[in-house]
């Protein structure tokens, strides 16, 4: 009997999730400071991704291998762990329960360009020693992750136009 578990991180997820880890790593240089934060919208695009095609689960392993190989390679900052950690759970989480790519777009810009942006204020002040305010980070993670998401919905919706489905991608 398989359990939920094994079907969450079947084969072709786990190959699913490591080649979008790989491009998000590969993309990583692709960022633009603005204030304290990277803007990187590349990493926004594959939480929408990956929170429709693969689910909640798999997309925040996702977002933390990605943000974890940034850091080690420098082209990250710590603030790259809430900031697209809440983005691909609530993209996922949108995507899974209304059925929609919109929604899974709405879920990433809410979850990193809000619950990320003020999630990521206590590392930045704490371990970074940023003095400014909170909200310093919600227009930047929000820019980010609108063009972002923007980016990831019009993938998905020409990838259901190419394999001719109005809506819904094949579990991979």
């Amino acid at each position: 009997m398989e359990s939920s578990l094994s079907k969450t991180f079947s084969l072709r997820t786990v190959t699913a999730v490591g080649l979008l880890v790989a491009l998000g790593t590969v993309a990583s240089p692709f960022s633009i400071p603005v204030g304290v934060s990277n803007v990187y919208p590349v990493q926004h695009a594959i939480n929408v991704l990956a929170g429709a095609i693969l689910g909640p689960v798999p997309a925040v392993v996702a977002a933390f291998l990605t943000s974890t190989i940034r850091n080690l390679l420098g082209t990250g900052t710590l603030l790259a762990f809430p900031g697209s950690m809440f983005g691909a759970l609530l993209a996922g989480l949108g995507y899974r329960y209304l059925k929609k790519e919109y929604f899974a777009a709405a879920g990433e810009l809410i979850g990193t360009g809000l619950f990320g942006a003020l999630a990521a204020f206590p590392v930045a002040k704490w371990l970074l020693g940023f003095s400014g305010l909170a909200y310093a980070f919600i227009v930047p993670f929000g820019l980010s992750s609108l063009a972002g998401s923007l980016i990831g919905l019009i993938i998905l919706k020409l990838w259901n136009r190419a394999a001719g489905k109005k809506n819904g991608y094949d579990r991979v």
